[in-house]
């Protein structure tokens, strides 16, 4: 658990990012917040042993630090390309591979200065290799199958932010991040069916309305989807000022329908999966 809160400052905690650890090193990556760059390297990890990066969306409190681990990892020995995977784009956002190229792009980038360094070229270390992911209607697709890690990946509705749910299969565990969405579309029950832990982002309260209610899912639909998935523990994240110090009522709503173990996440804490 590299970030466990939101956007706000207040709370003192870093913004939404995980990482996984397979074998004792860090493996997946998902998600890149504010404040995550430096919980990953007070975790002891590192962008060469990375296989992968999971992007959610693309709101800055899941990809603000994305340059800053890029930059650390100059100082690594990383070689091999990085695959990175995240949403397509829509008229507000764009997709993941124009992204990355507006940070790193070699003529027009913001860190453009870093070019040479990603892009695999005679004096680069490595390729930042960006994909988007199109994904239609009900769709949970595997979108990375490599080194026995199978990355499977479906959209959620968070308003009008084009957004993807993960569920991540490595060394016989399946590990399911909600990103952040309303729970709406039925998709996140459907790519976190049976895992072992599902990761939920902890926004709002029951009765949310407006465009809080649009963006996140309350306790009690994060409860049901849980039910409904057959996940076996629940974590939650994504902690913001509003939820904060609401865990009882929180845990209250969604224990009216799921039993099993639920969790608060906090920076730095870790969550072995047999």
């Amino acid at each position: 658990m590299l970030g466990s809160g939101g956007p706000e400052l207040q709370d003192q905690r870093a913004s939404s990012s995980y990482l996984i650890w397979f074998n004792g090193e860090p493996t997946v990556l998902i998600d890149a917040g504010g404040g995550s760059a430096l919980r990953f390297g007070q975790s002891g990890a590192s962008v060469t042993a990375l296989a992968v990066i999971l992007l959610t969306h693309l709101h800055v409190d899941h990809t603000a630090d994305l340059p800053a681990l890029v930059k650390s990892s100059f100082f690594e020995s990383r070689t091999e390309s990085l695959p990175l995977y995240g949403p397509a784009g829509n008229d507000d956002f764009p997709a993941t591979t124009q992204f990355v190229k507006d940070l790193f792009g070699a003529r027009t980038g913001t860190y453009r200065y870093l070019a040479d360094f990603v892009s695999a070229a005679p004096s680069g270390a490595y390729h930042l290799d960006a994909h988007d992911l199109r994904l239609d209607g009900h769709e949970v697709r595997r979108v990375f199958d490599t080194h026995g890690i199978r990355v499977f990946a479906t959209s959620v509705v968070h308003g009008g932010v084009p957004a993807v749910a993960y569920r991540v299969e490595i060394g016989g565990a399946r590990i399911a991040f909600s990103g952040d969405t309303n729970g709406d579309n039925g998709n996140l029950e459907r790519v976190a069916r049976d895992a072992d832990v599902l990761l939920a982002h902890n926004a709002v309260l029951d009765g949310a309305t407006g465009v809080e209610r649009a963006l996140h899912m309350p306790p009690s639909v994060i409860g049901r989807i849980a039910r409904d998935a057959g996940v076996k523990k629940l974590v939650l994240s994504h902690r913001m000022m509003r939820t904060l110090g609401h865990e009882v009522e929180t845990e209250a709503a969604i224990r009216k329908v799921f039993a099993g173990p639920v969790v608060f996440a906090n920076d730095l804490d870790c969550f072995p999966v047999d």
